[in-house]
This record gives C-alpha cells, sequence and structure tokens, in this order.
C-alpha cells in the first residue's frame, strides 16, 4: 500500500441525516419500538446466555455523555485526548459533539424506567469514553487517535469501538505501533467501512488496516445501504446502517443512518461473544463472529455477511489459528520494511476535513414527515388498536339498533294492516 505524503485529519462516520426525536414519557417506547435489530439479528436470543457483563469497551469517538438516562453506570473510565474536553472524556467536544454519545447508547444502552429508551447489543458491558476532537486539539486528529488506541489497551479496553475514518487507504506509521500494540494485548478493534453518501466511496483507514474488524451496513430489508455504507475487499461483516436511533447528550433522541451506528452493533456481539467465551484469544472471538454470519453473497458487498448475534453466542464453531496482532505485524513487515529516513515524513493536518468531503456535522433536522405520516409500532399499539376496538364496538352497536328499529317498524306496520282488514270486515 503506497504512503501518502501527508496525512488527513480522521472523520467521524456520520449518518446522511441525524434528526432530533424529543421522546416524551408517554411515547418514549416508540424508542424501544424502532430497534428492529434486536429481535432480526438475534440479539434478543443472545440475552438468554450473556448480556455483556465483564466486557469492556472502549469508544473513541467525540466523547461520551455518561449521564443519559440510557447509560447512567454504563462509562466506568475515559480521558481526553483532543486537549479541549474534559479528563474523563465525558464531554462531547467538536462540532460533531453528539456522536459519541449516540455509538454508545447502540453499544451499551441500558434503557431506563419500565421499557423506555436504548438498549445497546451488549446492554450490560462498560464503557470507555476517549474523546477525540477531529478537526481540533492541541495535536492532530493522527496523533490523537494513536494516544487514544494505546490509553485504551493501557485501561483495560477488551474491544475498541472507532466509528470513523481517515478517508484514506494509507494510514501513518504511528498508528501502525498503536494498533500492534493494543493487539498484542488481545484487544479486539472494530471500524466502520464508511458511507458513500458522505463522500467514502472506498473504505479507509481503519478498515483497510489488517486484524480490523471491519462493518459494512445495510437497509432495514437486510440489503446493502447504497448511501449509508462502503464497499471494499476489507469488510468483515455487515449490520443495520438504516432506520438507527441514538441517545443525545443531555437527554433525548436522535435517528440517523451510516456505518457509525453499525459499528457498535457489531461490536457489541463481540462483546457477548467474549462474556460467553471468557478463554477464547482474539482471533477465535473474530471468527464466532464472521462464522456464524447470514451470507448475503457478495463478500465485497457484505463481507461474510449479516451479523447474527444468537449464533455468534451458541453455535459450534471450529477454533483456528488466526491472530489479528500476527496479520497486521506481517503487513508491517512486508510493507514498511522499504522506508528510510530519506521518505517524506507524514504529518497531521489539525483543522483539516478529510479530502473531499463537507466539515463533518450532525444535521439536527426535524423529524421527517414520513415519520408523522407513518405512525410507530407504539402509536399503533397505544392509539391506534383502542380506536379500531372501539369503532368496531360501535359499529356493531349501531348495526344491532338498525336491526331492532327495523324490527319495530316493520312489527307496527304489520299491526295496522290487520287493524285496518279486521274494520272492513266489521257490519
Amino acid at each position: 500500500m503506497k504512503r501518502g505524503t501527508a496525512s488527513v485529519a480522521a472523520a467521524l462516520v456520520l449518518g446522511l441525516a441525524a434528526s432530533v426525536l424529543v421522546a416524551a414519557p408517554a411515547s418514549a417506547d416508540n424508542i424501544r419500538d424502532r430497534q428492529y435489530w434486536l429481535a432480526d439479528y438475534g440479539v434478543q436470543k443472545a440475552w438468554a446466555t450473556t448480556k455483556g457483563a465483564g466486557v469492556t469497551i472502549a469508544v473513541i469517538d467525540t466523547g461520551v455523555d455518561g449521564s443519559h438516562p440510557d447509560l447512567t453506570g454504563s462509562v466506568i473510565g475515559g480521558t481526553d485526548v483532543s486537549g479541549v474536553g474534559a479528563s474523563n472524556g465525558q464531554t462531547p467536544v467538536g462540532a460533531d459533539s453528539k456522536h459519541g454519545t449516540m455509538v454508545a447508547s447502540l453499544l451499551a444502552g441500558h434503557g431506563h424506567g419500565t421499557g423506555d429508551g436504548i438498549l445497546g447489543v451488549a446492554p450490560e458491558s462498560k464503557i470507555l469514553s476517549v474523546s477525540v476532537g477531529f478537526g481540533v486539539g492541541s495535536v492532530g486528529s493522527d496523533d490523537q487517535i494513536a494516544q487514544a488506541v494505546r490509553w485504551s489497551a493501557d485501561h483495560g479496553a477488551d474491544i475498541i469501538n472507532m466509528s470513523l475514518t481517515r478517508n484514506t487507504l494509507d494510514w501513518p506509521t504511528s498508528w501502525d505501533d498503536a494498533f500492534l500494540y493494543a493487539m498484542d494485548k488481545g484487544v479486539i478493534v472494530v471500524a466502520a467501512a464508511g458511507n458513500r453518501g458522505s463522500g467514502t466511496t472506498e473504505v479507509g483507514a481503519p478498515a483497510t488496516m489488517p486484524g480490523v474488524v471491519v462493518v459494512a451496513g445495510v437497509d432495514q430489508n437486510g440489503r446493502a445501504s447504497f448511501d449509508a455504507s462502503s464497499q471494499g475487499i476489507t469488510l468483515s461483516v455487515s449490520a443495520p446502517s438504516e432506520g438507527l436511533v441514538g441517545a443525545a447528550p443531555g437527554g433525548g433522541y436522535y435517528s440517523w443512518a451510516g456505518t457509525s451506528g453499525a459499528t457498535p452493533l457489531v461490536a457489541g456481539v463481540l462483546a457477548l461473544i467474549k462474556a460467553s467465551h471468557p478463554r477464547l484469544s482474539a482471533g477465535n472471538v473474530i471468527n464466532r463472529l464472521t462464522a456464524t454470519a447470514r451470507s448475503q453473497g457478495n463478500p465485497i458487498v457484505y463481507g461474510s455477511g449479516l451479523f447474527d448475534a444468537s449464533a455468534a453466542v451458541s453455535a459450534t464453531v471450529a477454533s483456528v489459528a488466526t491472530n489479528p496482532a500476527a496479520e497486521l505485524k506481517e503487513w508491517i513487515r512486508l510493507n514498511r520494511r522499504a522506508v528510510t529516513s530519506a521518505d517524506p515524513i507524514p504529518t497531521n493536518s489539525p483543522t483539516r476535513p478529510p479530502t473531499g468531503t463537507a466539515e463533518p456535522t450532525v444535521v439536527a433536522a426535524p423529524v421527517s414527515p414520513f415519520g408523522r405520516v407513518l405512525p410507530a409500532v407504539g402509536d399503533l399499539r397505544d392509539i391506534g388498536i383502542p380506536l379500531l376496538v372501539y369503532a368496531v364496538f360501535a359499529t356493531l352497536v349501531i348495526l344491532v339498533l338498525r336491526s331492532i328499529l327495523r324490527d319495530v317498524i316493520r312489527l307496527r306496520r304489520s299491526g295496522r294492516f290487520r287493524e285496518s282488514r279486521a274494520a272492513r270486515r266489521r257490519p
């Protein structure tokens, strides 16, 4: 792979449109109803075995608001590598500050109240929040990522979630060292494939790095998403990237689309596998994910297929000798051996967005009019079904009353007719 002469600031793999979903107490269950992947992808079945307890996932992102009702108690540590956030990583930073909290909620959200809010795929797992400033901070984004990966490995992360892309096939040598350091400790790194609709026409680093689990996106019918996913030979598995909902800092929810949301769903499945099979190596944890995926055909589009959380946890899967660290180490041996001091050294670009894309932002637009025309499942249950029952009951009452009224009128007419004939017969 050719080295670039200058690095490009990493960017969040943002959704195509994130719209505010204000969930009042009476309708908060609609947020739960929108999470179709819990049933469709075997997550609820997997919970009969484990919910991810004992597994720690580092979310390298814009920071996770651990005070959200769906995340209270889930964020057990963190740091800031941007120089502009809070020391615990829980103060969202940058223009896309909502991003990290939305990602974390799909991974480890535990809901709140009775059946309200977001349930992550691994709701009993714990989060380390590592806040990164994409385009802001005292050091460039490339160096921030390298620091974040090392910090995560040193502070107990079993899995690292990276819903971001560098938008280049190559990556700086600092990532070689940091990612290899984490993988040598048995840490599993999960990265987003990127979104064509946001300018990522092919997967970029870290999704091009050997040993990294790469997540592609599909729509609600399980077909490849045209806008909310990218394609490439490094894809591992696919997960929903459309019709998603995520928790927003300070409370409330956002609807969104993109492999930013697909990635934590897969990271959550890996947490379930690790919790249920704690003695497995990183390579075998990943192998259970890919070996049990439901094949959709073209691996450049779907990787091994759609993840199946229940099968990943419970199926019988033969062990393998693969090792993510060994894969990356071999790539470094083959591709970095010709590097000399005369080669240009990549430099960070702390304020530039990825080449060919707009400055990444979360679009806080009104809810799509289709969301108001087409009711959610909760609306149908709470309002539509009762109204339907009342309407049917009222219709039956009206029909019965009309029938009785017709009978009364018929009887009255029949009585008057008999009286009239009797009167004519009298002398």
